[in-house]
């Protein structure tokens, strides 16, 4: 029985970067509380199996839609095609984005702007093309996913750092620009999320995860579903009153 608030029967959501990770969990979420969904991201292959493997776990329809999400028109042609199939866009879930570490002095100025293209240029376009259809009919729910990175900045990560930053001040910019207009927009900030791609990265820079988590009050690294519930919270009506956060899914440091 789907919790009060929580009922998302009849509404279509978009989940960038919906094929492995974050994305995915947060997908499947919403479409066992009732949601169709799409899935947006680069790899074809991810995406075809994740919705698959969600359609037969929820019984709700996936579509999995290939896109580039840097390139503004393969963002309209994939809020195109979203809207060709379903006829309606309810929740914007801005998921897409990554990271690289790289020393500051040595910094390259396409590093640097490709860190803003994948976290933040995805984010505004997807915002602009996906919200103004739940503009014309006056209700809708976005969620950005930041990055504690962007509340702190962690160092080797600068343009990683400021591009999730970004997402955040964009996040209370368009809540209250479109709060009148029947949109809340909110922003999730997670902080050592154990994903698949991300335990390969801490393996890759050596770090000891355990160890690093001693400090934390919680004391672990977060998995996938920790950042989806509160993702799928601020997207439902048991939120309908919270717009412009940014909610931090951290196990406590910050």
């Amino acid at each position: 029985m789907v919790p009060d608030g929580y009922d998302l029967s009849g509404r279509l959501a978009i989940v960038t970067g919906g094929g492995s990770g974050i994305g995915a969990a947060t997908a499947l979420l919403l479409a066992r509380y009732g949601a169709d969904v799409a899935i947006a991201g680069r790899t074809e292959a991810t995406l075809q199996r994740t919705a698959q493997e969600i359609a037969a776990a929820s019984g709700r329809r996936c579509l999995p839609v290939p896109a580039d999400l840097r390139d503004e028109a393969q963002v309209d042609a994939m809020v195109a095609q979203v809207m060709a199939e379903f006829g309606r866009i309810n929740i914007l879930v801005n998921n897409a984005g990554w990271g690289h570490h790289a020393a500051l002095n040595g910094l390259s100025t396409e590093t640097y702007r490709g860190e803003f293209a994948i976290n933040m240029d995805t984010t505004f376009f997807c915002s602009r093309a996906a919200g103004k259809h739940m503009i014309a009919v006056g209700k809708g729910a976005i969620v950005n996913v930041s990055s504690v990175a962007g509340t702190k900045g962690l160092p080797g990560m600068a343009a990683y750092s400021a591009s999730k930053a970004a997402i955040q001040n964009f996040t209370r910019a368009a809540a209250a620009e479109w709060g009148p207009l029947g949109l809340r927009v909110n922003c999730v900030v997670p902080g050592l999320i154990a994903t698949e791609n991300a335990s390969k990265d801490f393996t890759d820079s050596g770090l000891d995860v355990e160890v690093f988590c001693k400090h934390f009050p919680l004391q672990r690294a977060g998995q996938a579903e920790d950042v989806a519930q509160a993702i799928v919270f601020l997207v439902s009506d048991a939120a309908s009153y919270i717009t412009g956060v940014n909610l931090a899914v951290d196990g406590g440091p910050t």
